[in-house]
């Protein structure tokens, strides 16, 4: 093969791959056309008046946008638990003696914070690895989420009294490398930025079974299998895709407001930006605010503290109807954070802390009993609602001194209930430099 043909078929290969790779389905449209893009249809020989044949569909509120599981991805996105953009080094001046020197005896806790405050012209970078492996929502596995899907016009004692129950299988596992960089402006007041690349995966397959409530025929209502040329009562469909890029950055500002030598306040602001692609689930696609208080109090080596929050999203495509392309409001959330680290040495910290959300009018699902026309046969489902609830989570890690300033974070987040779309533990490692 000559040259000129190799590099001409590496070219050609680059473009199709190119293509491949952009023309991939965005992750979030997966979930609301994964039986198609007219929905569930299935087959039937039956004819209709015109003398033509009809394939029938069948519908489910869960079907038709399956907008809450992406709602509460979403959701899960604006309220990921970042480590505290906070060092775990913090100064004040001497002006008597010209020199900065340690306000804490501990290095502080790892996803909640502390009052202090870095110390002016001082700075911190980290880097920092989160994996969710979500496993739940709402308590129910999404190994198996059944949902009902009903003939178009049901009437009883007519073929129209079928059914289709699914069995529907959703995995999906978001890893997080976020960066932060945190700089003391003045004794009192820290600006920081936290850039998160993230990589999501998501497969869905969903197992449909023909429930013949109103037929006995097959041939009314049936699966045509176009690969071997097969009929039948069930059908899988299945989508999976990748996704990866820059999240939605977050942006810092906090002051100190009250400063003892062994208490402390601060307030601050975060804003969160929808740099994140939202269709490909890479972020929450609103803007937030979220303004926060923080009382700390350091007695040697235990250090308590306590943070209050509140968490405003603005609209999003995944908290709305994205084949529609509207929008609605991101569920907002209050917060609180309440826990103490604990100084083990001069090189070890333990950090332990409560992490709670309430979640306001988000979108909820729970198991509930389909009942037929024929008033006998019963199918398990899910009834979807919108209301509150709350998350919440256990944390606990260590921070390590390993020499000089810097820091290493292992910590390990353990969910304490079944709300939202959760995950059982998430690991975290993270690494921190302040200079």
């Amino acid at each position: 093969m000559s040259k000129p043909v190799r590099i001409f078929l590496v070219a050609a290969l680059a473009i199709v791959a190119a293509f491949e790779l952009q023309a991939q389905e965005k992750l979030a449209y997966m979930l609301p056309t994964l039986y198609g893009p007219t929905g569930l249809i299935v087959d039937s020989e039956a004819r209709l008046p015109t003398g033509e044949t009809h394939s029938a569909h069948f519908n489910s509120s869960f079907q038709q946008s399956f907008g809450p599981f992406n709602s509460a991805l979403a959701t899960q996105l604006a309220a990921v638990p970042l480590p505290a953009p906070a060092s775990g080094f913090t100064y004040t001046y001497d002006a008597a003696l010209g020199v900065f020197n340690r306000s804490t005896s501990s290095y502080g806790p790892i996803l909640s914070e502390r009052a202090e405050t870095l110390g002016k012209n001082r700075a911190s970078v980290s880097f920092n690895y989160q994996r969710f492996s979500f496993d739940r929502m709402e308590g129910l596995s999404l190994d198996s989420i059944p949902a009902v899907f009903t003939h178009d016009n049901p009437v009883a004692g007519t073929g129209r009294d079928d059914v289709v129950t699914t069995s529907n299988s959703i995995g999906i596992t978001l890893a997080q490398f976020t960066t932060f960089f945190n700089y003391g402006v003045s004794d009192r007041v820290d600006v920081a930025i936290a850039v998160p690349i993230v990589s999501v995966d998501l497969n869905i397959s969903s197992v449909a079974t023909i429930q013949r409530i109103g037929t006995t025929n097959g041939a009314v209502h049936f699966f045509f299998k176009p690969t071997n040329d097969t009929f039948g009562d069930t059908q899988t469909f299945t989508k999976s895709g990748t996704a990866s890029g820059v999240g939605d950055i977050l942006l810092r500002l906090k002051m100190r407001a009250i400063k003892k030598p062994s208490f402390g306040v601060s307030l601050g602001i975060d804003g969160r930006a929808p740099t994140g692609d939202e269709q490909d689930m890479l972020g929450s696609g609103a803007p937030g605010l979220k303004p926060f208080l923080i009382v700390s109090s350091s007695h040697k080596v235990f250090s308590p503290h306590l943070k209050l929050a509140y968490q405003w999203n603005g609209k999003s495509l995944l908290a709305g109807d994205i084949l529609a392309a509207r929008k609605a409001d991101l569920a907002d959330q209050a917060v609180i954070e309440a826990g103490a680290d604990i100084g083990l040495g001069k090189k070890l910290t333990l950090a332990m802390d409560f992490l709670g959300q309430r979640v306001i009018d988000g979108e909820r699902l729970s198991a509930d009993t389909f009942r037929a026309l024929n008033g006998r046969s019963t199918f398990p489902t899910v009834r979807l609602f919108q209301g509150s609830y709350n998350v919440a989570d256990a944390s606990v890690g260590l921070k390590a001194n390993p020499g000089s300033n810097l820091l290493i974070n292992l910590n390990l987040v353990f969910k304490l209930n079944d709300n939202g779309l959760r995950d059982r533990v998430t690991p975290l490692f993270g690494i921190e430099y302040s200079f």
